[in-house]
């Protein structure tokens, strides 16, 4: 049996007729964009999709409020922007990411959906995709709208709840470890006691000021550029359609968005979005600085430093038995990476505000949602699959303790920098540790041996905190 033609129906737009494929909900417009941008191969990802449905159908239920759409109409577009709200229709937006760069195509594409599906059920009344769906909107203040939508709804639903994960992870294992003393590093090499705990705590710290710069970047995204239309003069649109329409989004959300102050700066500048990108990437240098010192530590694990045995999640060697690998350390890093990139990638749409409109928004919005399910993915798994299984090597770490130069410099203030340091320097030479050193000379450095033991306990040199 010969497969179905490809375009068996027609559509039209102010430009002409377009052949479509029969199961799409879409119409002319967005399939001349998916001939002219054959670039990535990459949609843009959901969330900025549903946050489209929440503004249409938001946008409806206004104007139906200021007598400017009739009620059947208005109820036909809720229902279906709901649909599109939900993910039912995540199949029905091939544009490409690298689009026109108000990112009139996705609206464009949006409208025509929600259109042809209210036309599908019994009883229809007509619905046009620019003159009722669109009504007192346009592209170039709905996209950054729905950028602002989607980037705080997922970081408040998804991205804080991974980091609170994983700073209660390391806040639990701060506490198990407290008793644990080890080597404390600076330069990497071997500086002064300190707790295990201690050094998964400062860990802990810097989640816990992750999931408040986290809040920061949804504060930088609350003001909304909907209302502005064309160029921020506000030009076909109600003067109450915009307060009124982003104060359902508002309930619909749970998130407190407000208009624009100046809808100007909202529409030709994405300074907001550059703001918040900046706190993800910020995010991106704790979990990075984390990941590492977590390799580090249980490198080896015997001819490394071998302080701290992470879970074994998979065979680490295609040619090496036995090997393991940090492997939810190397996630962490790459999306670091990945996050940095997305950092330039976001400044450098944010220069591409002319005039009245920003014209790199498509990209923009992919980069900022990328980074945040990205962080938010590998938070939870890292703390699931490495942190809650964390053990320490206490043997190892007090052997190696015992062993450290540093221990000397408790004793310092005792018996001067200089002693000090010649007895730093015999132990490296003699192989002989600081303390049997310092206990086969007591009288020499005028010190008892409860004194030097004293002096030498590591629970008092790491501290109690």
């Amino acid at each position: 049996m010969a497969a179905p033609p490809k375009y068996p129906r027609i559509e039209r737009d102010s430009m002409g007729e377009m052949e479509i494929p029969m199961d799409a909900l879409y119409g002319a417009s967005t399939e001349r964009a998916v001939l002219n941008f054959p670039i990535s191969g990459m949609g843009l990802p959901p969330p900025l999709i549903h946050a489209y449905g929440l503004i249409k159908k938001a946008a409806a239920q206004t104007n139906a409020e200021l007598g400017l759409l009739d009620r059947a109409s208005s109820e036909r577009i809720v229902e279906a922007a709901d649909e599109i709200a939900t993910g039912v229709h995540d199949g029905q937006f091939p544009v490409d990411i690298y689009q026109t760069g108000s990112g009139t195509s996705t609206n464009t594409n949006v409208n025509e959906v929600i259109a042809n599906r209210c036309s599908q059920w019994a009883g229809a009344v007509f619905i046009h995709p620019n003159d009722h769906v669109n009504l007192g909107q346009s592209s170039n203040d709905t996209f950054p709208t729905a950028i602002h939508l989607a980037a705080a709804r997922e970081m408040r639903n998804h991205l804080i709840p991974s980091l609170e994960l994983l700073a209660a992870a390391l806040e639990k294992k701060a506490r198990e470890f407290h008793g644990v003393f080890k080597v404390g590093r600076t330069h990497l090499m071997d500086a002064t006691p300190v707790r295990l705990g201690q050094e998964v705590g400062g860990w802990a710290r810097q989640v816990r000021l992750s999931v408040s710069r986290a809040w920061k970047a949804i504060d930088a995204l609350i003001e909304l550029p909907l209302g502005g239309t064309a160029v921020g003069t506000g030009l076909n649109a109600h003067p109450d359609f915009a307060w009124k329409t982003i104060a359902r989004l508002a309930e619909m959300t749970g998130i407190s968005f407000r208009e624009a102050e100046n809808h100007f700066e909202a529409q030709s500048a994405k300074d907001g979005c550059v703001e918040a990108h900046g706190q993800l990437a910020t995010i991106a240098v704790s979990l990075h600085k984390i990941a590492c010192d977590v390799r580090l530590l249980a490198s080896g694990p015997r001819c490394g430093l071998g302080e701290i045995h992470l879970p074994a999640t998979q065979p680490g060697s295609s040619i090496m038995p036995g090997k393991v690998n940090p492997v939810m350390s190397e996630a962490v890093t790459m999306v670091a990476a990945r996050v940095a990139g997305n950092q330039t990638t976001v400044a450098w749409c944010g220069v591409g505000g002319f005039l009245e409109l920003n014209v790199s928004m498509p990209l923009l919005a992919a980069c900022l949602l990328e980074s945040t399910r990205l962080l938010g993915n590998v938070a939870s798994v890292f703390s699931e699959r490495c942190i809650d299984g964390m053990k320490a090597e206490v043997k190892h770490c007090n052997e190696l303790i015992e062993f450290s130069l540093s221990m000397v410099t408790a004793l310092a203030p005792h018996i001067g920098y200089d002693r000090a340091a010649a007895i730093a320097k015999e132990s490296v030479v003699s192989g002989q540790t600081i303390r049997e050193i310092c206990e086969s000379r007591l009288s020499d450095l005028g010190l008892t041996a409860k004194e030097l033991s004293d002096l030498l306990d590591v629970a008092r040199m790491s501290g109690g905190g």
